[in-house]
């Protein structure tokens, strides 16, 4: 009989930016951060074995600015969990979320993942055994089911258990993961999404708090979803073309304000600044603002500048300053033209 962990009082958290390994870094959180105060922030996701015995000060450092952050672990063992999560909160997330979404083949070696999809007790145990070590609240990033399953029976039955283990909010990526013949990337486009049973799984669970995620690439996407769950996760739009967390506060949330690709870029300076003080590559940090001004005047300027520029050895502030006058030069120019055509018409 699983053990059954504390209640968690949570209000739902209704937009997330998805845990994206090799993405979503520290930096990034950050820049995320400056565009919306609201949304919730996930870690990539981490090996309980490189928690546990990997160079914690790099793995699990965080800016306070970056709150609510979660963390995700990766990892099946429940004492090995446990004692990640406990790690994970003493270095003050808010959050632990476990992954059993991943399809990559070095996921599936170490056990942990989407292959667990097919082991839902060995899941429930260890979100029993996160919830008893920690105060935090404990959630599951799961898909609707693997390979040949029948996600109306592998969907259910997992959070089924883990809700009898205590977990109260799940994350649903509305796909199946196909864990042979599809590579990660076709795993995030070629099985066909289900949103419906995601909406059923509310509609059937309604004491459970429901997060969708997979292939909503706006925030009017978003919020056509939260009309049937509690709660949206953005992935790749949120990476690719920032910029629309910027009005997130205001469209999602009803509150705040919009924050312009321009205020979001001179609130990040700041941040820039005390990481190259401390050695940290300008590239590390303006890699992740490339789609910043997607789709608008002077956005090829930017991403080259930053590009070209940012990797150079020395580079500083300077290059982020040159490229937004570049952009902004560029939006002027373009409005200017806007007008004249407009005054000719």
């Amino acid at each position: 009989m699983l053990a059954k962990v504390k209640r968690v009082n949570f209000q739902a958290h209704v937009l997330c930016i998805a845990p994206m390994m090799d993405w979503t870094d520290r930096h990034c959180r950050v820049l995320h951060r400056m565009l919306s105060s609201r949304a919730r922030l996930y870690t990539e996701m981490l090996t309980t074995g490189a928690v546990l015995h990997g160079d914690r000060g790099r793995l699990l450092a965080f800016d306070a600015a970056e709150h609510p952050v979660a963390l995700q672990l990766g990892g099946a063992d429940p004492a090995e969990l446990a004692q990640a999560a406990r790690i994970g909160e003493a270095e003050g997330y808010d959050e632990i979320n476990l992954n059993v979404g991943c399809p990559s083949d070095r996921v599936q070696s170490g056990r942990f993942g989407a292959c667990l999809m097919r082991e839902p007790e060995l899941v429930a145990e260890g979100m029993a055994a996160i919830g008893a070590a920690v105060k935090v609240e404990a959630t599951v990033k799961c898909r609707i089911g693997v390979d040949e399953q029948d996600p109306e029976e592998s969907l259910f039955r997992l959070v089924d258990l883990c809700a009898e283990a205590g977990v109260r909010r799940f994350i649903v990526h509305a796909r199946k993961a196909w864990l042979k013949g599809l590579s990660p990337k076709a795993n995030r486009e070629v099985p066909p999404l289900d949103y419906p049973l995601v909406y059923r799984l509310k509609r059937e669970r309604p004491q459970l708090a429901i997060v969708i995620n997979g292939g909503i690439g706006s925030l009017d996407e978003a919020k056509a979803h939260l009309a049937h769950v509690d709660g949206v996760m953005l992935g790749r739009a949120a990476y690719h073309a920032p910029g629309l967390l910027g009005h997130a506060d205001r469209r999602i949330f009803g509150e705040g304000e919009e924050v312009s690709p321009f205020e979001a870029v001179e609130r990040y300076r700041a941040y820039v600044a005390r990481e190259l003080s401390k050695g940290t590559h300008l590239a590390a940090m303006t890699r992740h603002m490339l789609g910043l001004f997607h789709g608008v005047a002077g956005a090829r300027a930017w991403r080259r500048i930053l590009t070209v520029e940012g990797v150079k050895p020395g580079a500083g502030l300077e290059v982020i300053d040159r490229a937004l006058a570049a952009v902004s030069g560029l939006q002027h120019q373009a409005a200017a033209a806007g007008f004249e055509a407009g005054e000719a018409a």
